[in-house]
């Protein structure tokens, strides 16, 4: 008993420690605020981060990859969304219907669109 609690604490461990090969910011600094006054980007940014920023924290990488520096286009988006890749488990039509996804790949699109101010990062840099 004690042998297999051991290889489920070492495997643990091991996922563990995995997983933080994929925690550097990718976009530094900080992007500025997002507008969200469209409200297809607003809902968007809802069905995100209710389901997709557990993984790819503010769309960086975290336990998954990094999206918002990925220009997949929006059919094959929605193919990963449905369908899974990987670790990546699929959102079936239940957990995000369509008018979900919609909003979700214009969220995604914006926040790809907002890059981070290059004069603060200058600036930062001083």
């Amino acid at each position: 008993m004690h042998r297999h609690l051991f290889q489920l604490l070492a495997g643990t461990i091991l996922v563990l420690a995995g997983c933080t090969a994929y925690t550097a910011r990718k976009t530094e600094p900080l992007a500025p605020p997002l507008d969200t006054s469209d409200p297809q980007i607003a809902h968007g940014e809802r069905v995100f981060f209710q389901n997709c920023h557990q993984c790819h924290p503010h769309g960086e990488a975290g336990l998954g990859p990094a999206i918002v520096n990925k220009p997949l286009p929006e059919f094959l988006m929605k193919f990963q969304v449905r369908h899974g890749l990987g670790t990546m488990p699929s959102f079936g039509q239940e957990k995000i219907p369509p008018q979900d996804l919609d909003a979700l790949m214009a969220y995604i699109k914006a926040v790809r669109g907002n890059p981070p101010d290059r004069a603060a990062q200058k600036a930062g840099k001083k």
